[in-house]
């Protein structure tokens, strides 16, 4: 067995691990991305950035690559029978648009850009365990595709980014918090004449094909190919939330924007794909005495909207940024760091969040929120700075307001 060794080995070559690649390199270490699969490749997403990550982005370089894809200005959000258009909020950081990119580009331009930046992208590579030497992970078991064997990566340390089911970091004992609320959802896409529509749009009302209300919500971002992706999630709060089948659901939802979208529901122009999704923080513990665990390996989705690309490239920047701390000063205690970090930045939004995904799963309560809301912009405004976590540091407006005083009542409540 062929041994090589790095700084730092990553298992997943996703947003969050191409964007810790990226970082590491740059800081001037020797980085490895193990990926299981060769690029560019399909993943089950929304495919939809929204502020916070352009802005990730553009702080790796992309900014002008990103600018080739479909740009769009706001969220259009319906339901009750009304419309209403909101356009992203001002910020002082983040910028007043989002773009849609399929993730089979997305994940490409990243990981292109962390190998120009010096990290060794391993395609077609799969992690097979952990490499332990007295307790602490120092590597991973690895087979390339066609290998006749297997070999040994070894690194000072290892960041584990391997996605929502994270069998590696599974193996490092890490596991989801089950009380905690969990999404599934479902996608693919059609073809639309409004695949340039300058709004994604977001559904309060999932209905069935006889008009009956539905649990979930309906999305539909405009790719700007020729295409718009459609997909449908749940969250685990709603009642009889196993028993749902998410085929079903997005069919009805694709005849429910059929005419809108000038679609034709029963013709996809790909097979649909599904996904489980681990949110609020939920999965731990995330680091230990040589790793740290990053992205949907971590449970780093918004439990408000499902967001997850923008939490997965902050939380790998983070540790890439713990990670050259530990290596440059030979201070692995550094990494003890992390958790508190991620505590720090999202431990209370999140725990709101999931307060919030408790209440909504209760089919009659969201149906009145969603009443009240469609029938007032300003609070619809106020919820979607809430939402996609645009509130403004330098200011307490009543988006800001609303948000502290559910804080400051959640902040005591019991973890949920």
């Amino acid at each position: 067995m062929t041994t090589t060794h790095y700084d730092v080995l990553i298992i997943g070559g996703g947003p969050a691990g191409c964007s810790a690649g990226y970082w590491l390199a740059r800081h001037g270490h020797s980085v490895a991305i193990v990926e299981r699969k060769s690029y560019p490749r399909e993943k089950t997403c929304g495919d939809g950035l929204t502020p916070r990550g352009v802005k990730q982005l553009g702080d790796m370089g992309l900014a002008d690559e990103l600018s080739q894809f479909h740009r769009y200005h706001g969220l259009r959000s319906t339901g009750m029978g009304k419309t209403l258009e909101l356009e992203w909020p001002s910020h002082p950081i983040y910028p007043p648009y989002g773009y849609v990119v399929r993730r089979r580009d997305l994940d490409w331009m990243v990981a292109r850009n962390a190998e120009a930046a010096g990290a060794t992208i391993l395609q077609n590579t799969d992690a097979l365990g952990p490499v332990m030497d007295r307790g602490f992970v120092r590597g991973a078991v690895v087979q390339r595709k066609g290998a006749p064997s297997t070999e040994e990566l070894t690194a000072k340390y290892v960041v584990v980014a391997d996605g929502a089911n994270s069998r590696f970091g599974r193996a490092l004992g890490t596991f989801r918090t089950r009380e905690w609320p969990y999404g599934t959802a479902i996608r693919t896409y059609w073809e639309s004449p409004k695949h340039a529509d300058p709004w994604i749009e977001s559904a309060l009302d999932v209905k069935d094909r006889q008009g009956n209300p539905l649990p979930g919500y309906g999305w539909i971002f405009p790719v700007g190919d020729g295409t718009v992706n459609i997909g449908v999630g749940l969250l685990s709060t709603f009642r009889d939330f196993k028993s749902v089948n998410t085929t079903h659901l997005l069919d009805a939802y694709a005849h429910q924007v059929a005419d809108s979208w000038g679609i034709d529901p029963g013709n996809p122009t790909v097979r649909a794909t599904s996904g489980r999704i681990p949110m609020g923080g939920s999965v731990g513990p995330k680091a230990g005495p040589t790793y740290l665990v990053v992205g949907d390996a971590a449970g780093s989705v918004n439990p408000f909207n499902g967001e997850g690309i923008d939490y997965a490239y902050e939380t790998a920047r983070l540790a890439a940024q713990v990670l050259h701390e530990a290596i440059t000063e030979s201070d692995p205690a550094a990494l003890a760091r992390y958790p508190k970090m991620l505590e720090d930045e999202y431990g209370l939004y999140f725990k709101v969040a999931r307060l919030f995904a408790q209440i909504i799963g209760r089919p009659l309560l969201m149906r009145e929120l969603t009443r009240v809301g469609m029938n007032s912009r300003t609070l619809m405004e106020w919820v979607l700075r809430i939402m996609a976590n645009l509130m403004r540091p330098d200011e307490l407006g009543p988006a800001e307001m609303a948000y502290k005083a559910a804080a400051s009542i959640v902040r005591f409540a019991p973890d949920a």
